[in-house]
């Protein structure tokens, strides 16, 4: 441990706290540490996280099937920072904005709705454009002066953030400086271009959420590895067995893991129709990857799923989880047995990890325990998370 506590690092303005532990996570797997207990259980390094990690980076906060009719709009706060996010009756484009007006920083939209015209602040009744251009600023200028020749709308729009979406899944970059997020994530789109076809989700039995009482990071640490599947998920191991399993490794992106045994076999007559132009491969093969630092991905030949993590507290976090299908008719009634008998197989799998997740949030408390060790073999692509997220913390 540094000699410092990191309370004291903080108080120092020491940027990095616990860095010589950090430096640990990034050395080759043999001799490398896992992240120090402090940044699973400190407020502070929280904190610092939202800065390097989650402002820096492109980020996964929400879903574009909550958005399917022009006007809709959805708040979503992530780590504190309130976002607006729209499609535009104007032109149908997702846009997100920061949730907030300009004029006296007031809340613009509490709950989903559809908007039939322009955004109203509840406040001023200054009002905004579905595209964020600022359209109305009542009494300004005094009563029943709309203007003031010092100020201009043009510098009074919604503050948008810089957004991507991929896989229906909504990514925003908070500090507009990332690299595109086709150029940060070339290596997955590449690897999945098979699946740039249109997705489908009924909104209803393909979606569920879980909250869990451990630290975002674990929960990734957990879906990266198999080695827990004999234990953890015997129902999964009976057909898709430990040995079955295949890293993935990608430093610096992701990781995760392949099975070469995924079985598309439900109890009902009514099987899914398969995404169309895959090749032979994928008739047995599964893909399971996180896309650092909080989506959660799966790819199987019948239909996908997106899990985003939400960090809530050092201690908290909600998953939300949305099963995707390959053609609108596997939203019919005919198949709704079987996208709930999939949807529960799912729930089932994630829900046996939160006992894991849980377990080894408490172990962090432990005096003796600090980031602990690595299988060469069995942990590769957990060490490729640490890795990433040390990195990211040091280059900062």
């Amino acid at each position: 441990m540094s000699e410092l506590t990191i309370e004291q690092q903080f108080n120092n303005n020491k940027p990095i706290p616990f860095k010589k532990e950090l430096e640990k996570a990034i050395l080759n797997i043999e001799k490398a540490n896992g992240i120090p207990n402090q940044y699973y259980i400190d407020q502070k390094c929280m904190d610092l996280e939202k800065k390097i990690i989650f402002d820096k980076n492109w980020v996964a906060i929400g879903f574009t099937k909550d958005l399917n009719e022009p006007g809709s709009v959805k708040p979503i706060t992530f780590l504190n920072t309130p976002y607006l996010v729209i499609r535009s009756k104007e032109d149908s484009k997702i846009r997100v904005f920061q949730n907030v007006c300009p004029h006296r920083g007031m809340k613009l939209i509490q709950e989903p709705t559809i908007l039939k015209g322009a955004i109203r602040c509840p406040y001023h009744s200054w009002c905004y454009s579905q595209t964020g251009k600022n359209c109305a600023t009542p009494h300004i200028g005094g009563p029943g002066i709309n203007f003031h020749k010092d100020i201009s709308k043009e510098d009074l729009n919604l503050i948008e953030v810089k957004s991507f979406i991929w896989r229906g899944v909504i990514f925003v970059n908070l500090d507009g400086k990332a690299k595109n997020f086709e150029q940060v994530n070339e290596s997955i789109l590449k690897r999945w271009e098979l699946f740039d076809q249109p997705i489908f989700n009924d909104n209803s039995e393909s979606s569920f959420n879980l909250t869990v009482n451990g630290n975002w990071k674990l929960a990734v640490e957990n879906y990266l590895e198999a080695y827990h599947l004999p234990w953890i998920h015997p129902g999964l191991n009976s057909y898709s067995k430990l040995e079955d399993h295949e890293n993935i490794v990608n430093y610096g992106h992701y990781s995760g893991q392949i099975s070469h045994k995924y079985k598309a076999s439900y109890s009902t007559a009514k099987n899914f129709k398969n995404f169309k132009n895959l090749t032979s491969e994928w008739d047995s093969k599964g893909e399971y990857i996180v896309l650092f630092p909080n989506l959660i991905l799966g790819a199987q030949k019948d239909h996908l799923f997106n899990l985003i993590i939400e960090p809530i507290a050092t201690g908290q976090i909600k998953e939300s989880i949305e099963i995707y299908y390959s053609d609108p008719e596997m939203l019919n009634e005919n198949f709704k047995s079987t996208r709930l008998e999939n949807a529960n197989l799912w729930k089932t799998v994630f829900e046996e990890d939160i006992f894991v997740v849980e377990g080894m949030q408490k172990g962090r408390y432990a005096k003796g325990f600090d980031g602990g060790k690595f299988s060469p073999v069995m942990d590769l692509p957990t060490h490729v998370f640490h890795d990433w997220y040390a990195r990211k913390l040091l280059e900062a």
